[in-house]
């Protein structure tokens, strides 16, 4: 291993900022970027060594592959981490402007929800990984509270209760219990796995990861984050009674005033339920 590659290693696994996912894709960019800079013709380069001139070269390359925004953004992001960490903080500057990065286009009105059926969760053939899935496709949770998920905690009766430990960037939340189907979901997982975790009890969470992982491309199945974008448009019309802007319902533009009232105060809620702070990012998920 070239001595970048194994000092950002080290970095990453000495900081651990950030859940298991965001870890581990961190470490994944950055042991790219490292290889891009050594191909570059930048071959003797450490960790402390990081300068402005790398930065420019790697948005130039990254321009010139047409990546998209949202690509670079996430990398720049893995950029600043190393420079904070490695003290070397002047060689990136803090807006991507700088760079010539637009921001990250959140509104397509075009739906990326996928459904699951019951066969296509049955044709996975490992247990724990299956009913991970079916909790994703019920309640629009990430791969990691699915994989982390404990029924016999969460089931709280009219909703289900998530641990910090479980989520992104720590924070607890509650997704109310609103149909049968939840319900049935949640008692096949508690019969299934009992008091424990959706994690077998001789493996880690990466472990499980790495088996989730390859069960479910092995299965054909791609994209699963659109469980989440599914999920939040059944909410959607659920809570307002009409379709999203994503499923081709109704736009910001065409509603009268009750109808944006009820769309703002309905986007909260279930950006709540997925886990983010922000109404801008229901955008992603329902259009606008």
């Amino acid at each position: 291993m070239r001595d970048l590659n194994y000092q950002l290693k080290n970095l990453c696994l000495r900081n651990k900022d950030g859940s298991f996912a965001t870890q581990s894709n961190r470490q994944k960019i950055l042991h790219q970027i490292a290889n891009q800079l050594h191909d570059m013709g930048f071959r003797q380069m450490q960790a402390e060594s990081l300068k402005a001139k790398h930065i420019d070269a790697l948005v130039k390359l990254w321009k010139a592959s047409d990546l998209s925004a949202g690509v670079m953004k996430n990398r720049m992001s893995a950029l600043r981490w190393w420079a904070e960490k490695a003290d070397r903080r002047e060689a990136i500057a803090k807006d991507n402007a700088v760079y010539g990065i637009e921001k990250r286009q959140y509104v397509t009105n075009e739906t990326k929800a996928v459904t699951l059926t019951s066969e296509q969760i049955a044709s996975v053939k490992d247990a724990h990984v299956r009913a991970s899935l079916a909790l994703q496709s019920a309640f629009g949770l990430r791969r990691e509270e699915a994989i982390k998920f404990n029924a016999d905690y969460a089931d709280r009766g009219d909703h289900i209760s998530l641990k910090g430990s479980w989520t992104k960037g720590g924070r607890e939340r509650i997704i109310p219990i609103t149909n049968e189907h939840q319900k049935e979901v949640l008692a096949q997982v508690k019969l299934f796995a009992g008091k424990g975790s959706l994690i077998p009890s001789d493996k880690s969470y990466i472990q499980q990861l790495k088996i989730y992982e390859r069960h479910t491309a092995g299965a054909g199945l791609s994209k699963l984050h659109g469980l989440r974008h599914e999920y939040a448009q059944q909410r959607y019309q659920e809570l307002t009674g009409w379709q999203s802007p994503a499923q081709g319902g109704l736009q910001k533009k065409g509603m009268t005033q009750i109808q944006k009232d009820k769309d703002l105060e309905v986007r909260l809620l279930i950006s709540q339920e997925l886990g983010h702070e922000r109404e801008q990012i229901t955008a992603v998920y329902l259009g606008r």
